[in-house]
């Protein structure tokens, strides 16, 4: 008996044998490794030896405290403390429950811009380290198609000085701490500027991509009601200019009303001069917000460890998208163990994330600074104006870390491109993929044909509710076909399942099972809140409400019994995931009801992932007002308007019409489901 992903229900043991899948990839001197020597120096601390990394990792969540603790004092963090600190106190109270959060570190003071821009002592006091001295090479900016004379590079001086002056204009304008500031605008250097301005300051960062439409934008920030926006006048991709201009004003016209929104900064993108605004209603250049700065002497407001900083989205199948509150020493905490353990990232790397700024994916490659590595800041298509500008680029810049998703390499594979023919790939140790879910046929084409053998393979998986990866890389393991090397240090993971008889309690599956993914104990990077929810019900709803007592994620998942791998199966929430674009069905219907609700009475929205497919596919299915006719004109108005409103990445890839709509038990409508 098998269910849709091709597995054996969850609560049935897994008592046939799983063969070992094949082994790709080992690291010629694993005790070189920084997950090793760390390993080393815990084994020290705590008084005992780890026979293997499981051993390690079950360690690490059995003793969160010691572990979450040793880490603090190991990583070069900048914080200082207050009198109530006590360092004998446990970093955590492991006795409470996961809901609502417990506080870590209590007693620490911490800013996010300061920890990127300066590194500890072993008194958490601001130095200049190795990694992070002033003439050395911070950020490199490039836009699709750049010729190298036209690549911008900013020193850690230079990028200091950038975000002492954009936190100097803020303070001046008003924003102080608590406030929130957000941008509409590309991976570019005016945007970091922003992100580690206004967190000098004390406040939260928002950040959303410039192909979103109107209404996504303004789900979001009608939430958070931010001081300002940080827009990009103009986009680029694919060879294409995109004026922002009339984005900008409809989102003016859409924050009317709401008291704390002072207006737009445009920020220029590149042109020959900035866009002309005059026309747009509470715009201001990025040169004459800059102006108001009295001084370029940095500002870093402290605040307690698990205050906040940031805030992401992440959308469900019903309601407008999740404000997601991140905490400032919970990220930068895990960033240390995730950049230098499990990516193997340090001062000497450098790193070249591709992302939007719309995906959490941008918040790892802004982590990567916090270790002194070099950023290389990429805007636009990867594809343009050919697919191999951009290994060229990886190549000329000596990538050592790369960041993509399984489509860029499907991309790859089916224009038959080999990257190592491209461009010199000896500098590059470590590609992430994430976003879906990899396939064994993507693993085998990336070392047999790819890739050089040396590289590894990095496939992670967690995201926007915890930012970070509950399934990641690492160094000292070998790689085997399928599904993420590890689970990653400090986040207790089970698999779970439920049966009739045990209620809404959880029960654990054997190795070899499929099940859900839930977290058992608290971690530091849980969110702190959902933004502006009193009560924090859709906080538990978001997480709790599915097994009680632990932290439910959403992604069906299966441990091998030998490899130990986590394999990915697939969504178990509803959440719609192609091509790594997570978003909720709500979305979808919140157009389709305000648009087209004289002409449809009802749709509905899934996912499609069959075991052979490469990608999800969103299907969706309409039901016509009576005497209305379903038509290709429809079809197409019907995608024009979520490409419009949210962005291409939401337009279904096939629709049809449906008789009826299948309803639940209680009369209500099936709203989202993935077969």
């Amino acid at each position: 008996m098998y269910n849709s992903l091709g597995s054996r229900p969850s609560n049935m043991r897994s008592d046939m044998n799983i063969p070992l899948p094949r082994r790709l990839w080992e690291h010629p001197d694993p005790k070189s490794t920084q997950m090793w020597k760390f390993k080393t120096c815990f084994e020290r601390s705590v008084g005992r030896i780890f026979e293997n990394y499981s051993e390690m990792y079950n360690y690490s969540c059995a003793e969160r405290a010691k572990f979450w603790g040793y880490c603090f004092e190991k990583f070069p963090l900048v914080y200082s403390t207050m009198a109530s600190y006590d360092p004998a106190k446990p970093c955590v109270d492991e006795s409470a429950p996961m809901f609502p959060p417990p506080k870590w570190f209590e007693g620490i003071n911490i800013n996010f811009a300061q920890n990127i821009l300066y590194q500890g002592t072993s008194e958490g006091q601001p130095v200049l380290s190795p990694g992070k001295e002033d003439d050395k090479i911070a950020v490199t900016e490039v836009r699709e198609g750049s010729r190298p004379e036209s690549i911008r590079n900013t020193t850690w001086k230079e990028l200091r000085q950038r975000v002492a002056r954009m936190a100097q204009a803020m303070r001046a304008r008003g924003v102080k701490r608590g406030d929130r500031v957000a941008v509409v605008a590309s991976h570019s250097m005016d945007t970091l500027a922003v992100f580690l301005g206004v967190t000098a300051l004390g406040g939260l960062f928002s950040s959303s991509s410039t192909d979103m439409g109107v209404r996504g934008i303004l789900d979001r920030l009608q939430q958070i009601k931010p001081t300002y926006v940080f827009f990009d006048d103009w986009a680029l991709y694919n060879g294409k200019t995109i004026d922002l201009r009339p984005k900008m004003a409809e989102v003016v016209e859409g924050m009317k009303g709401i008291s704390e929104f002072k207006g737009i900064v445009s920020q220029p993108r590149w042109l020959n001069s900035p866009a002309d605004i005059s026309e747009v209603p509470m715009t201001h250049t990025l040169e004459e917000f800059i102006s108001t700065a009295t001084s370029s002497e940095p500002i870093f407001e402290q605040v307690a460890f698990s205050d906040p900083f940031l805030i992401v989205y992440s959308s469900g199948t019903t309601g407008t998208p999740k404000c997601i509150v991140h905490s400032t020493g919970g990220v930068i905490l895990s960033g240390h163990k995730e950049a230098r353990l499990h990516h193997c990232i340090d001062e000497t790397s450098t790193q070249l994330q591709y992302t939007t700024t719309g995906w959490i994916m941008y918040l790892l490659g802004v982590q990567t600074l916090v270790t002194g590595a070099r950023a290389v800041l990429y805007d636009g298509s990867p594809f343009f104006p050919g697919p191999e500008n951009f290994l060229k680029l990886v190549g000329d810049q000596k990538v050592t870390h790369l960041g993509v998703s399984p489509r860029y390499f499907q991309t790859l594979q089916h224009n038959e491109i080999i990257p190592k023919r491209v461009t010199d790939l000896r500098h590059l140790k470590v590609i992430t993929s994430t976003g879906m879910v990899l396939s064994d046929a993507l693993f085998e084409w990336f070392y047999d044909i790819a890739f050089p053998p040396f590289v590894r393979l990095d496939n992670i998986a967690g995201g926007t509710d915890l930012a970070g990866a509950f399934g990641t890389g690492n160094p000292i393991l070998p790689i085997y076909v399928g599904g993420c090397q590890c689970l990653s240090l400090g986040l207790p993971v089970q698999v779970m399942d439920q049966t009739v008889e045990s209620g809404n309690i959880g029960v654990k599956v054997d190795d070899g099972v499929p099940g859900e993914l839930v977290s058992t104990n608290a971690f530091p990077t849980m969110p702190v809140k959902f933004w502006g929810e009193t009560g924090n019900q859709r906080y538990f709803d978001g997480y709790f409400a599915r097994f009680k007592g632990v932290w439910t994620h959403g992604d069906f998942i299966m441990i091998h019994p030998i490899t130990k791998n986590v394999l990915f199966l697939g969504r178990a929430d509803g959440v719609l995931n192609p091509s790594g674009v997570r978003f909720g069905s709500a979305e979808i219907y919140t157009i389709i009801d305000a648009d087209f609700g004289d002409v449809i009475q009802d749709s509905l929205c899934v996912g499609q992932r069959r075991p052979d497919d490469s990608d999800e596919s969103v299907i969706l299915f309409l039901l016509m007002q009576p005497g209305k006719k379903f038509t290709t004109d429809l079809v197409e108005r019907v995608n024009a308007a979520i490409k419009s409103e949210m962005s291409p990445r939401h337009v279904p890839k096939y629709t049809f019409e449906t008789p009826d709509i299948p309803v639940s038990f209680d009369g209500g409508n099936v709203k989202c489901f993935c077969f």
